[in-house]
């Protein structure tokens, strides 16, 4: 069984990895811990200069930064038993978790949600929702616990 799960560096991602961690996975399960450095563009507001600009330095130090996430929930999942590997991949989290999953033959996807509803939705997406719908497998999704 190959399980892909997503991550960013937030308290969502922390949940999803923690259940994944505590689940009785099958002896031959494979974590594949997938990271996504999204587009960097940077905004200027300077006569003369485009008005939004894409830096190669900026998007080599989100995909570091990604890659140090990666591993680092991929530390968190490894043990007796368990394969783990971790993946940066760049793009928009939404196409690239559906990509990763096709390209990989993952059987289920894991994300964490940030339980976002409303406008608040509507403006900034829901990643989860769009795995759910497009995914060539079944998703789990992760719930950050209500206090």
């Amino acid at each position: 069984m190959k399980i892909l799960i997503a991550v960013d560096d937030s308290r969502f991602s922390q949940a999803a990895t923690d259940f994944v961690r505590r689940f009785p996975w099958p002896a031959d399960a494979e974590m594949l811990v997938l990271s996504v450095a999204q587009p960097v563009m940077v905004s200027y507001a300077v006569a003369d200069v485009p008005a939004m600009s894409y830096t190669p330095e900026l998007a080599e130090e989100a995909t570091r930064h990604h890659q140090q996430v990666a591993e680092r929930y991929e530390a968190q999942l490894s043990g007796p038993g368990i394969r783990t590997r971790s993946l940066v991949v760049r793009g928009d989290p939404r196409e690239a978790i559906v990509n990763v999953a096709k390209d990989h033959g993952v059987d289920l996807v894991v994300v964490g949600s940030h339980g976002r509803s409303g406008l608040s939705k509507l403006i900034m997406g829901s990643v989860a929702s769009h795995v759910v719908t497009h995914a060539p497998c079944g998703v789990l999704v992760v719930k950050l616990a209500q206090r």
